[in-house]
């Protein structure tokens, strides 16, 4: 089976320019309304937007006997998962929203962006916040917290179906994250994703200049036939 970065390269470059919202909009045609992952925030600012397959990782609550620090050395802890992460990956880590143990530090980050990984999406919170922005490796979570993962979390596994911001994501999923958080798109959607989203994002972008150059909205957003034609006469070849 080719890796999915392979066989994914010319499109996640073409969906590297269509937005969060246009894509939410483009799935919701397709019934899809559980898409974007709460809880999803930059961690810092000006941070460039990803694109990637999802690589996943799971948490449940801590447990005493397994949450230990001697756990993080072992060959099933987030080190191992790690090690195994592929370049161009999106960290997707199913942390069930808990916001008092960070998933990650900055060395783990620091790591994971040597290792030539997109980005990382958590429901949960990271630790270190000044050295893991110091490693100008995108994070996108609900904020931070001071004590480590072992103190209100329990590793259990990574590249299995999770929930991150009650939303259900899949190994190999497309994950989009921009300063609108992030969302998923599952694999057999993204070649109609890309189609629609491009035209949509050159159909807004024309309606913001109608907008701005004093056109009222009814009629022109959502488009009617009329503007539908108008737009449609701006296109090359048209």
């Amino acid at each position: 089976m080719m890796p999915a970065m392979t066989y994914l390269q010319n499109d996640l470059a073409q969906l590297a320019t269509v937005s969060t919202a246009t894509i939410t909009m483009v799935l919701l045609k397709h019934g899809l309304r559980n898409v974007w992952l709460r809880g999803t925030r930059p961690l810092g600012t000006g941070q460039h937007r990803i694109v990637g397959p999802a690589f996943t990782m799971r948490f449940l609550p801590a447990r005493e006997d397994l949450a230990t620090p001697a756990s993080l050395a072992s060959g099933r802890s987030t080190r191992a998962a790690i090690e195994d992460m592929p370049a161009g990956s999106v960290v997707v880590v199913d942390a069930m929203g808990t916001t008092d143990a960070g998933v990650f530090g900055d060395i783990l980050c620091a790591r994971m962006k040597a290792r030539g990984v997109a980005g990382l999406v958590t429901d949960g919170v990271v630790r270190d916040v000044s050295g893991v922005l110091g490693t100008r490796f995108p994070v996108w979570c609900q904020g931070t917290a001071a004590p480590p993962s072992v103190a209100g979390l329990t590793f259990v596994g990574w590249q299995e179906p999770v929930a991150c911001g009650g939303v259900a994501v899949f190994p190999d999923d497309v994950i989009v994250a921009d300063d609108d958080g992030a969302v998923v798109i599952p694999k057999a959607l993204i070649g109609q994703v890309i189609a629609a989203g491009a035209d949509q994002e050159r159909l807004e972008a024309w309606i913001m200049t109608e907008v701005e150059r004093g056109v009222p909205l009814l009629g022109l957003y959502p488009p009617n036939a009329d503007a539908l034609a108008r737009y449609a006469a701006t296109k090359p070849g048209i």
